[in-house]
């Protein structure tokens, strides 16, 4: 049953496959009942932080104690808040000068990725940030 073209054999194809069919009543849940999946990203909802604090990855930890950078009071209100323009801004990595020390931000995240002191900052070249701000 096959036909022979430049003396290859073709094998005639007659049948396509045939899909198996499912019961779509047992597989999707009923009306009113949570699936699995949705149960799952309720949980997530709920453990998001309430408040959008800026967080440390370990290295701006390590950078903020080798420098002796303190990252307290002022200091973290002001880098949040300029993290919030940024954020109005629709920036992404960023660059925040402050009168202590200059911070790499991912601005998306909230999160200070590393930090240079002030007595550090000359000569210093900041790559990879697409907006600066200099806070006060």
């Amino acid at each position: 049953m096959s036909k022979a073209i430049n003396n290859i054999l073709i094998p005639n194809v007659t049948k396509t496959p045939q899909h198996k069919k499912v019961d779509a009543e047992n597989r999707l849940p009923k009306q009113g009942q949570d699936s699995e999946f949705s149960k799952l990203l309720g949980n997530l909802e709920e453990s998001k932080p309430l408040h959008s604090g800026i967080n440390l990855s370990s290295h701006a930890v390590k950078r903020l104690a080798e420098r002796k950078i303190d990252f307290n009071g002022d200091e973290y209100t002001k880098i949040k808040d300029a993290v919030d323009k940024l954020k109005e801004k629709g920036s992404q990595n960023s660059l925040v000068v402050s009168d202590k020390a200059a911070y790499i931000i991912d601005v998306q995240n909230n999160k200070v990725i590393t930090a240079v002191d002030k007595d550090s900052m000359t000569e210093n070249v900041f790559t990879k940030i697409d907006s600066t701000v200099f806070v006060n």
